[in-house]
C-alpha cells in the first residue's frame, strides 16, 4: 500500500510512526511538506521520502491522506484533482464534509476521519465515514492506517461526525480541564505542584483503566465508591449543586453545534 501524506504535522507523524511500528515499509510512504526543516526531520526520524511538490508526492500513490488545516484543504484538493485516478482519499481535516471534498476533487473515493490528540501516544479514538462508492478493500486500507494510532469507529451517517467531534475530538480538552481543576484543588489542600500532578494523573489513569476493564456501567462504578454520608457523596452533591454534569453535557452539544456550523462555512463554494 503506497501512501502519500499531504502535510507532515503532528497527526501525520503519529500515523506514520504507528504504521511503521506495525510493519509498514518506510519506502512505501511519501510526505508532501513545504517546510524544509520538517522534511529533513521526517526523513531522519522515519526514513520516509519527504518532498515539497504535491505532484511528486501523489505520483504512484494509491492512498492519499490529507493532513492539512481545514482552511487549506480546498486549494490542496484543487491542486491534486487532475492527478487522481481511483486513489483512496482519506481526509483528517476537521469540519470538511466528504461530499464537499468530493465536489472539489471530482472523486467519490473518500473516507473522512476524525482522530483525536491521544493518537500522538497511540491511544487515539477515530471516527470514520466512507462515501458509498468506497470499495471494501479501500475501507480496510483506511481502517489499517487509522488503527495504527488507536481504536476506530465506523459511522453509517456522516452527521454523526459532529458528535464524534464533540465527544472524542474535543473530549481530551474536557479531560485536561478537569485535571487542571483537580490539580488546583490539590495545591489548595497543601500539596506541591509535583505531588498535585501525580495524585491527579494517576487517579485519572487508574479510573479510566478500571472503567475500560469493567463490564459494568460507569454509574455502577461511581456508586460503589460513594458511601452514604461519606466524603465522596459530599463531593458529588457539591458537583450536582453546581450542575457540573449538566454543564458537561451542554458543552458537548455546543461543540457539536459548532462542528455543524464549521461544516457549513468551510464547505461553501
Amino acid at each position: 500500500m503506497s501512501i502519500c501524506f499531504i502535510g507532515g504535522g503532528n497527526m501525520a507523524t503519529a500515523l506514520i510512526g504507528g504504521m511503521l511500528k506495525r510493519g509498514h515499509s518506510a519506502g512505501k510512504i511519501r510526505v508532501v511538506e513545504i517546510n524544509p526543516d520538517a522534511r529533513v526531520r521526517l526523513h531522519e526520524e522515519f526514513g520516509v521520502r519527504a518532498v515539497a511538490a504535491v505532484a511528486e508526492g501523489v505520483a504512484h500513490s494509491r492512498v492519499i491522506v490529507l493532513a492539512v488545516k481545514p482552511q487549506q484543504l480546498r486549494s490542496i484538493a484543487t491542486e491534486i484533482a487532475p492527478a487522481l485516478d481511483g486513489q483512496l482519499i482519506i481526509s483528517i481535516a476537521a469540519g470538511i464534509r466528504a461530499i464537499d471534498l468530493a465536489r472539489w476533487l471530482g472523486t467519490q473515493n473518500i473516507v473522512r476521519a476524525m482522530p483525536n490528540t491521544p493518537a500522538l501516544v497511540r491511544r487515539g479514538m477515530t471516527g470514520l465515514y466512507a462515501l458509498p462508492q468506497v470499495a471494501e478493500n479501500q475501507r480496510e486500507q483506511a481502517e489499517n492506517i487509522l488503527a495504527a494510532v488507536g481504536h476506530t469507529l465506523w459511522l453509517t451517517d456522516e452527521t454523526l461526525m459532529d458528535g464524534v467531534t464533540a465527544i472524542s475530538g474535543s473530549g481530551p480538552a474536557y479531560v485536561f480541564y478537569f485535571i487542571e481543576a483537580m490539580q488546583q484543588a490539590a495545591r489548595e489542600l497543601g500539596f506541591d505542584a509535583d505531588a498535585a500532578r501525580r495524585l491527579t494523573l494517576d487517579t485519572f489513569i487508574g479510573a479510566a483503566k478500571l472503567a475500560e476493564s469493567s463490564h459494568e456501567d460507569v454509574s455502577v462504578l461511581r456508586a460503589r465508591v460513594t458511601s452514604k454520608n461519606g466524603t465522596t457523596e459530599r463531593a458529588l452533591l457539591s458537583m450536582d449543586a453546581a450542575s457540573v454534569k449538566a454543564g458537561i453535557v451542554a458543552a458537548a452539544h455546543a461543540a457539536a453545534q459548532r462542528s455543524r456550523e464549521l461544516g457549513d462555512e468551510l464547505g461553501r463554494d
